[in-house]
């Protein structure tokens, strides 16, 4: 299943695959409060065909209207601010203060389509990828890029935009609170595979969009547990099961491990894992319980207390991202 950012470059890429006038929309910059984040993206064709999102509604009704009137910039790049005025934030339907920066990118030919199919197997693969262009030229550049990095507008002359691989949870065990979790991170943009190898379990399971598979889990881990943007959470309750994949989840880059139990279910895990071919700082880094403490009962609050532990540390690893990225323009500054 592609995330948002697949959609948009799949689908451009295909149009510029058949010679069709298309353009790159994204959001650069955003004031007050903001329908989309920055870095969202919106494709469109000639015949007024899109993918992905910039508003949820009425900025892309407007780019639309624009298309059809010809004042869609067709040769270089053009930057279009959205909600100047009160009268303009309403009429597009942006929160309170809302203001948005997009660049729009006429791409009339196959000049490019070779950076775009390299960043469409990037994305694939769930690898990094970093995309320049300058606005003044349209001139792109693609290179490959260990990690992710927030979108950079500098002198609002280049965009410079990483592109990089969906979050992605691995949960062990089909039942019904794997069901719940698969639900609502896929509401979250979480790319879900489910991993049980009792055939009955997966048999029964009902919920659509997520990944199934009946491998070990240990080789489940191995197939899909391979960077670090990538949470495996075991749900089953039987150590045959959850250990198996532990063992194999305690050694990886992953973002985040964790198991569903009591206190004194993961205090005999723990015992265990320690007379298993793991470390003490290996064993450390499993979170378990897994799930903030809010007195969740059922499957569905269990499913909120895990999706708000991930939650939360992603927007700590997003903030110390963004203090390294600060920090480097400091240190650039300091050099000029």
């Amino acid at each position: 299943m592609e995330n948002a950012d697949q959609q948009v470059i799949s689908q451009l890429t295909r149009w510029i695959e058949a010679g069709e006038m298309c353009w790159l929309c994204t959001v650069v910059k955003t004031w007050g409060s903001s329908p989309r984040p920055v870095g969202s993206l919106l494709c469109c064709n000639s015949k007024g065909e899109i993918a992905g999102s910039l508003s949820g509604g009425c900025i892309e009704e407007d780019l639309l209207e624009k298309l059809q009137q010809g004042k869609l910039a067709r040769e270089v790049p053009e930057v279009m601010i959205y909600g100047v005025t009160q009268a303009e934030t309403e009429r597009l339907g942006l929160p309170c203060g809302g203001q948005l920066d997009v660049v729009i990118e006429p791409l009339p030919d196959q000049r490019y389509l070779r950076q775009f199919q390299s960043i469409r197997r990037h994305l694939n693969k769930r690898r990094c990828i970093e995309r320049a262009v300058e606005l003044a030229t349209g001139e792109m550049r693609v290179e490959e890029r260990d990690r992710f990095k927030h979108l950079q507008f500098p002198g609002e002359r280049t965009l410079i935009q990483t592109y990089g691989p969906r979050y992605q949870l691995l949960l062990m065990g089909a039942g019904q609170l794997a069901m719940c979790l698969a639900e609502m991170a896929q509401a979250l943009d979480y790319h879900v595979v489910v991993c049980d190898p009792r055939e009955q379990m997966l048999e029964q399971w009902s919920v659509a969009g997520a990944q199934l598979t009946g491998m070990m889990p240990d080789d489940a881990v191995r197939e899909f547990a391979n960077d670090s943007f990538t949470a495996v959470i075991t749900l089953t309750h039987d150590p045959r099961i959850d250990d198996m994949c532990l063992m194999e989840a305690l050694k990886r880059d992953t973002f985040f491990v964790g198991s569903l139990g009591s206190t004194r279910t993961s205090a005999k895990r723990r015992e265990r894992l320690l007379q298993l071919d793991l470390t003490e700082e290996q064993v450390d880094s499993l979170h378990a319980p897994v799930g903030l403490p809010i007195g969740s009962k059922t499957p569905a609050e269990i499913a909120i207390a895990i999706l708000a532990q991930l939650t939360a540390l992603r927007s700590e690893k997003s903030e110390v991202l963004a203090a390294d990225f600060r920090e480097q323009n400091r240190e650039q500054l300091v050099a000029q």
